[in-house]
């Protein structure tokens, strides 16, 4: 069966969430969007953990669906737990996601957790002990959890952060190294971008959207073909099984908002190289610079760009449907504008990713605005500029960058 599957959500019980992240909303827009398998997130939240309990029962083995309702999508247990401790003399922070195989799995994660921290104060709680500790204690509790290091490249709660993180699996984790099997990639990297570290060649690589708002969810995403189960999903990731394994869904990795070194208190925005001449340091103010996923990439890495391990994933770069129909239209990709249209090319496209994807353009012509697809047909193509994020800030995606030049020039000839 083909999987389209986004781990890493939140529920509304974190912060700046939504409070439409919930089961009822996240079934409607995870069939909007073509994703058939999601994340719970934040299982380890004891009202949320109620609430899923209430709404959720057993579809497959280890995964739900929502009470009374029959198709997609299914559910699977996880949650982000946030690791602040230190290490070899260094403060780290570490993100982690959860899978768990079962309601009750998950509850004696719950249990064993509340006697660490305080699990009603976020739906991603923190914790002061090694995050080695953690994947020890689901070891302990069910060997069939899965711990996948969130996002993790970013600067400042992520395995190899700039800021807080490690340079390798095995200083983070140590003896219990092996039982890493994945990494999510997060929005500011890509998977070309983690080949460049041999140390990485036995670890699956995963992208999720690590979504706050149902709109966000599955803006990157993993696509499956194999069993609906708990243990088929998991297998095919653990074994890096390309059968049934196909490929992962991902920004451009220049949108994500810590592509770039940078600093945004004074709009500062730089590539490595740059950084490197200014000692880290703002050419403006003179304070410490983030250093971004990029920079931190050219730092570890062992490879030239380019260089591709022979048991790689596939992957497709994709830009959200919203952002192609904004600049199409010249409307922000949250107007009602663009909700009309998205909500009229989806229904007659079946999910957007189907649309993004898969859907021939001369069928796409047939419901959606002509601009609109051939925005479409350059994000499949890679014809696409980005103003890369830094420090917090998004990325800017051009897809008609020419046409705005050209419409620009006849204007200031002719207007």
């Amino acid at each position: 069966m083909r999987i389209v599957a986004d781990f890493h959500i939140h529920s509304k019980y974190s912060r700046a969430t939504s409070k439409d992240m919930e089961v009822r909303s996240l079934s409607k827009w995870a069939e909007m969007k073509g994703i058939n398998l999601l994340g719970t997130g934040d299982f380890t939240h004891p009202i949320y953990f109620s609430e899923l309990k209430r709404e959720l029962e057993e579809a497959e083995e280890g995964l739900y669906k929502p009470k009374g309702k029959t198709g997609f999508p299914r559910f699977i247990l996880t949650t982000e737990v946030s690791n602040i401790f230190t290490q070899n003399g260094m403060m780290r922070r570490i993100h982690s996601i959860i899978l768990a195989p079962s309601f009750e799995t998950a509850e004696k994660i719950n249990k064993s957790l509340s006697k660490k921290g305080d699990l009603l104060a976020d739906g991603r709680p923190t914790f002061t002990f090694p995050v080695k500790d953690l994947l020890k204690m689901l070891l302990e509790i069910d060997e069939r959890c899965m711990l996948v290091p969130a996002h993790a490249w970013t600067p400042w709660f992520s395995i190899f952060g700039s800021n807080s993180g490690f340079n390798s699996i095995e200083e983070a984790f140590g003896e219990l190294a092996e039982h890493i099997y994945a990494i999510e990639t997060g929005l500011s990297s890509d998977p070309p971008m983690n080949w460049r570290l041999s140390a990485l060649d036995r670890i699956t690589l995963v992208s999720n959207s690590d979504a706050h708002s149902p709109s966000r969810i599955g803006r990157e995403c993993n696509v499956f073909e194999c069993e609906l189960s708990y243990s088929a999903i998991t297998d095919a990731i653990k074994k890096k099984d390309k059968k049934r394994f196909l490929f992962t869904i991902e920004f451009f990795p220049e949108e994500g908002k810590y592509h770039y070194d940078g600093h945004r208190a004074c709009n500062v925005s730089l590539n490595p190289k740059e950084t490197i001449k200014l000692g880290s340091k703002c050419p403006k103010c003179g304070k410490n610079l983030t250093i971004g996923v990029l920079h931190r990439v050219e730092e570890l890495a062992d490879r030239k760009e380019g260089e591709k391990p022979e048991n790689s994933i596939d992957f497709k770069h994709l830009v959200p449907l919203a952002e192609i129909i904004g600049e199409a239209i010249e409307a922000e990709p949250s107007s009602k504008a663009v909700e009309a249209q998205y909500e009229k090319i989806v229904f007659h496209g079946g999910s957007e990713i189907k649309v993004l994807l898969e859907t021939p353009l001369e069928e796409l012509k047939k419901f959606a605005p002509p601009r609109v697809v051939e925005g479409i047909k350059r994000v499949r193509e890679g014809k696409v500029k980005v103003e890369p994020g830094y420090d917090g800030v998004y990325g800017k995606i051009k897809i008609f960058e020419e046409e705005k030049k050209e419409e620009s020039k006849q204007i200031s000839l002719f207007g």
